[in-house]
């Protein structure tokens, strides 16, 4: 089959395109023939292997475990294994290729890739291949990261993106008032994506507005908590999600994970940040809360370019420049 091969970490040069052996599946898992795959940030960390803690977080020290990039798709089954009786060769499907959540290549850029079958749900009629394959990862965390229960206000920073995109629709169709805080280009795709109100960074800082949320989820991590808990009601609630933009900011060792870590220290003192916890749902779940979402048009992720299998380098190098209006995705 015709694969993107990456033999080492780098720019996206190291990614060629290659024939490998389609992959051997196990008894709990499917086989897949890759429609889409999407172009996430992700994907580019461990391409390039930064932060280098990722490497002993499961993607491999000197070069990656999985020669394969890529954790989102959709595509049509092509067999399953014993075990994996909810589906069947010529369903439709859309998953996320990896167990857990750790850093690593997941084999989506590829002809054919094996998902355990947990990591899968119906890919709902009347949504194309491509949107389908934008929502896995985005959706997992978006659903992961926002708290129980009524979200009354709700500001998102970064709200074009994969997440933030995710967290505007999922967070409408919770009932929630939604501010998308994003670059004058993209507030229109904001508004599109169903925010309510849009803040522009270049012009405001929506920490200094005077206007208070229940909940602020903060992708880019472009401010402090100290400057978000001006724009936070009493007991609202601060959610950190993202914060590395693709090695910029220098942290190249450690990446985004100090950070992190101080907030869940924080968290046991500060009310405003919530607590760490071990009660994950199960992912296959969590895919048919996001089917149901696609299935409903509450969530319908904008694609703003398709590229050919050939080309991943080339739309990784399009994801890094910041200027996509929508998902990214890689078509086969």
């Amino acid at each position: 089959m015709r694969a993107i091969v990456q033999e080492a970490y780098g720019s996206p040069n190291v990614l060629q395109l290659r024939d490998i052996d389609i992959p051997a599946v196990k008894d709990d898992e499917v086989l897949v023939r890759v429609r889409a795959a999407s172009v996430h940030p992700d994907v580019w960390h461990v391409v390039s292997g930064r932060p280098y803690v990722l490497r002993v977080m499961g993607s491999g020290l000197r070069r990656p475990k999985n020669r394969v990039p890529g954790t989102d798709m959709a595509g049509v089954v092509e067999s399953a294994g014993a075990n994996a009786t909810r589906f069947r060769p010529g369903d439709e499907v859309f998953g996320e290729t990896i167990r857990g959540r750790q850093w690593k290549n997941g084999g989506a850029y590829a002809e054919y890739v094996s998902v355990p079958a947990d990591n899968l749900a119906p890919k709902p009629g009347g949504v194309s291949f491509e949107q389908a394959a934008c929502v896995p990862t985005a959706g997992l965390i978006t659903l992961l990261n926002l708290p129980p229960g009524p979200l009354g206000n709700v500001l998102v920073n970064g709200a074009a993106g994969g997440v933030g995109g995710c967290a505007v629709q999922i967070a409408k169709a919770r009932g929630a008032t939604v501010t998308g805080v994003e670059h004058t280009s993209k507030l229109d795709l904001v508004s599109a994506l169903g925010a309510d109100h849009v803040i522009d960074y270049t012009v405001e800082d929506f920490t200094r507005r005077g206007v208070r949320y229940d909940l602020i989820v903060d992708i880019p991590g472009n401010h402090s908590f100290a400057d978000c808990r001006r724009a936070l009601t009493p007991d609202g609630t601060y959610v950190l999600i993202g914060h590395d933009r693709y090695g910029d900011a220098g942290r190249k060792v450690l990446g985004s994970l100090p950070r992190f870590v101080g907030l869940m220290a924080r968290s046991v003192f500060q009310r405003q940040l919530p607590r760490p916890t071990r009660a994950t749902p199960p992912t296959k779940d969590s895919m048919a809360v996001l089917a149901d979402l696609l299935r409903t048009g509450e969530l319908s992720p904008v694609i703003d370019r398709a590229f050919p299998l050939a080309e991943a380098p080339a739309a990784l190098r399009y994801l890094t420049e910041g200027t996509a209006r929508g998902r990214i995705v890689v078509t086969l």
